[in-house]
């Protein structure tokens, strides 16, 4: 089959598109903004160079395809409490296009990379499909709005559709050098090169850590399923920032203390997901603990 995924130049993007290519053509939209054409250096695809803020390039590379991946999205909680306007342009605008062009081109199933960042900071954990979305920061706000879209293509205009809520997904190919970069690609980096990570708050938060392997494989199984609608993606365990940082210099072997900031603003406290949802509807069971994905990580680095 021939398979489109926006931001496929990015670090899950790129780990989709290098499981699919056993078995599928593969074409790729990304503006590498955030993505990386290392990345995809040494993958057998189609790099279409340009931002799924463009309807016309959307609408002629959609032709043809059979499935759609939208990985692409301006990532960060923190970059978008500091630019929400261009979050809103390439979050929201750009799954809208993304949608439009699938309707238009026939594509058979769009399967959405959303967030876990919907359920806010409710503190029941853990955090289900059926739970009342609480977003607390302008990327929350907008992953959901997407989810809300998907809805209604699927509704409206009966193009099948995936949301898949992402719970910190870790693994190769992640970025340690954005201003953004996420904690573990972060930590992995600093504790490396001997330097202490950075710690915002306490430490005792909690979260969710996804190995993007299984990410992946949840993508493909949800693509392969009948399934349609919105799906937690995630370890289904929680490990505190506190913990992470031990275990990742324990793995290491370089201890040090760890420094800490002041809280950022639309962080959550806790995050869990429940994964039986995703599990009932397309067979996802996680194949990663937190150690191994760590290592291959770290290995990777």
């Amino acid at each position: 089959m021939k398979i489109l995924i926006t931001g496929g130049a990015g670090f899950i993007g790129s780990n989709l598109a290098e499981e699919l290519l056993e078995k599928h053509e593969v074409v790729i939209i990304d503006d590498l903004s955030t993505g990386r054409a290392d990345n995809i250096k040494n993958l057998d695809v189609e790099l279409v160079r340009g931002s799924v803020t463009d309807q016309d390039l959307l609408k002629e590379n959609f032709r043809g395809v059979d499935y759609v991946f939208h990985q692409a999205a301006l990532p960060s909680v923190q970059r978008s409490v500091e630019d929400p306007v261009l979050a809103n342009e390439v979050n929201i605008c750009g799954t809208l296009n993304v949608l439009v062009a699938a309707r238009d081109a026939g594509v058979a199933k769009v399967m959405y990379a959303s967030s876990s960042a919907a359920y806010g900071d409710m503190p029941e954990l853990p955090k289900r499909e059926d739970m009342t979305p609480d977003p607390k920061s302008p990327y929350a706000v907008a992953k959901l709005t997407g989810e809300y879209y998907c809805g209604v293509f699927n509704e409206i205009y009966g193009l099948k559709t995936v949301a898949l809520r992402y719970f910190n997904v870790y693994g190769p190919r992640q970025d340690p050098a954005s201003d953004y970069a996420a904690v573990i690609p972060n930590f992995v980096n600093r504790i490396l090169e001997g330097k202490a990570p950075t710690i915002y708050g306490d430490g005792e938060q909690t979260r969710d850590f996804t190995f993007v392997r299984d990410v992946v494989q949840a993508n493909v199984r949800a693509m392969e399923s009948d399934a349609t609608g919105v799906f937690n993606v995630a370890a289904g365990t929680r490990i505190s920032i506190n913990d992470l940082a031990g275990m990742i210099m324990g793995l290491i072997g370089n201890q040090m203390d760890c420094v800490h900031e002041a809280p950022r603003a639309g962080d959550v406290r806790d995050s869990l997901g429940d994964i039986s949802k995703a599990y009932a509807g397309f067979g996802y069971v996680p194949r990663y603990g937190m150690e191994d994905g760590l290592k291959e990580t770290i290995t990777w680095f």
